[in-house]
């Protein structure tokens, strides 16, 4: 069955340290709070390819899995696609004007 794309915006996450673990979270500014917890590839949490603070563009949705805690998710069979700062400040100053 093909994944339904409708679902699925563009979306900038950030991996960022929490304890032990590095967690991936959308970059504030965006329609979706900094809190929601991104369910992604485990690609972009492994430090040794990717450092902490790093920014990736992901196609993504939320969902709560039958009525628990809502999260965001991204397919893991997408590919990475690494954000610079002024590419991240173009694209969040994008979304702005697209808001009406």
């Amino acid at each position: 069955m093909a994944r339904d794309t409708s679902a699925y915006r563009l979306l900038a996450v950030v991996s960022c340290q929490r304890g032990r673990t590095v967690q991936i979270h959308p970059v504030p500014g965006q329609a979706y709070a900094s809190s929601l917890s991104v369910q992604c590839s485990k690609r972009l949490t492994q430090t040794t390819v990717y450092p902490c603070g790093t920014t990736f563009l992901l196609h993504a949705k939320l969902t709560d899995r039958l009525g628990g805690t809502p999260f965001l998710y991204a397919y893991h069979g997408d590919p990475d696609l690494v954000l610079s700062r002024a590419q991240l400040r173009s694209f969040l100053a994008e979304l702005k004007r697209g808001r009406i």
